[in-house]
């Protein structure tokens, strides 16, 4: 599918999710069975990850910066697996660690984060994600990162309605006070085990999900980070490094291969990134871009943002697409894990 269609179905689906039409198709009903039939093979190779015991991160990160009266920064993860951490066995492995911590370094500042995500949810758990966070009497996180796609696809949860739940959370929390940065769907056609035509199908899906996750992101306020590629071609060259034990869930280098590519956005949109990195730069082929075109783009190249940027176009609303410089981030020290708080 080339950037030009991409952008066009995304354009569809997320007009529908926004004024409540039917379904769009992410493949044609003929392939369905076929896609079943793969799928159904593919899981007897694939472990789920359902055993793993998901580490708690939550807590307070880069205490060395707490000065007396200055409250911490607050960051919340919302989402499925890939932002509970399912996969790995420590802590600090997990992307909320990896944040919190990288986010601590850049602002100088301590970082206590709150992880609600779920493995296995799907967009239509988010509802329920966002009430935890936005619970009365509770203090709004400074900025949510939400991660979560995946299982919308391999569960065939309509796009449109996918689209739907993730723009009414970002518009909840966009309301409530927090900055918002969404990694998109990741690509799902490179699970090892996952032969040819499942393959093709679910990359087709995921990259199309992506994009139109991406458009109705931007549309409420927050920043859209591709994860397409970093979970595409850097797995498929080195599955035994990036997937973890049960060839799905990313290992503790994949999350920080993921993290890496989020840190920047997070800390644009806390104001905490260099000015001069904030001004589009040609030669990376950054610019503003009518949305739904940004959105395809960015959906086939890691690490790509895509914020809201003038209101109106010649094509509608445009945006602002950033390829940032992804920085190496490491697994957080011992003394800066978190206590153990009750979650």
């Amino acid at each position: 599918m080339t950037s030009m269609s991409r952008a066009r179905v995304a354009r569809r689906i997320a007009a529908g999710a926004a004024y409540g039409g039917g379904g769009v198709g992410l493949v044609g009903a003929a392939a369905v069975g076929l896609l079943l039939a793969e799928v159904q093979l593919a899981k007897r190779h694939v472990g789920n990850g359902t055993a793993d015991r998901v580490p708690s991160a939550e807590g307070e990160y880069g205490r060395a910066y707490e000065v007396p009266g200055e409250p911490p920064l607050r960051l919340a993860m919302l989402g499925d697996s890939t932002a509970a951490g399912q996969g790995v066995h420590r802590a600090g492995q997990t992307p909320g660690a990896l944040l919190a911590s990288g986010l601590s370094a850049v602002a100088e500042r301590p970082v206590e984060l709150r992880n609600v995500a779920l493995p296995g949810a799907q967009s239509d758990d988010l509802d329920r994600q966002v009430s935890l966070v936005v619970a009365v009497g509770a203090p709004v996180p400074d900025v949510c990162v939400i991660m979560v796609g995946a299982n919308d696809v391999t569960h065939r949860m309509p796009p449109t309605r996918s689209v739907r739940h993730l723009s009414g959370a970002v518009r909840r929390l966009r309301t409530a006070g927090a900055e918002v940065v969404v990694g998109t769907c990741p690509d799902l056609g490179t699970i090892e085990p996952v032969q040819q035509p499942l393959r093709w199908l679910a990359r087709r899906a995921s990259r199309q999900l992506a994009a139109a996750q991406t458009i109705g992101v931007v549309e409420q306020g927050g920043r859209a980070v591709s994860l397409g590629d970093l979970l595409g071609p850097e797995f498929a060259a080195n599955p035994r490094e990036l997937f973890g034990p049960d060839n799905y869930h990313p290992s503790a280098e994949g999350y920080a291969t993921a993290a890496m590519a989020i840190l920047p956005t997070v800390c644009a949109a806390l104001g905490l990134w260099p000015a001069d990195e904030e001004r589009p730069d040609v030669s990376r082929r950054e610019g503003f871009l009518p949305v739904a075109r940004a959105a395809a783009e960015a959906a086939d190249e890691a690490g790509t943002e895509v914020t809201a940027a003038m209101p109106t176009g010649p094509r509608g609303p445009w945006a602002l697409l950033k390829r940032r410089r992804r920085r190496r981030l490491t697994e957080p020290e011992p003394a800066s894990t978190p206590t153990a708080q009750p979650s």
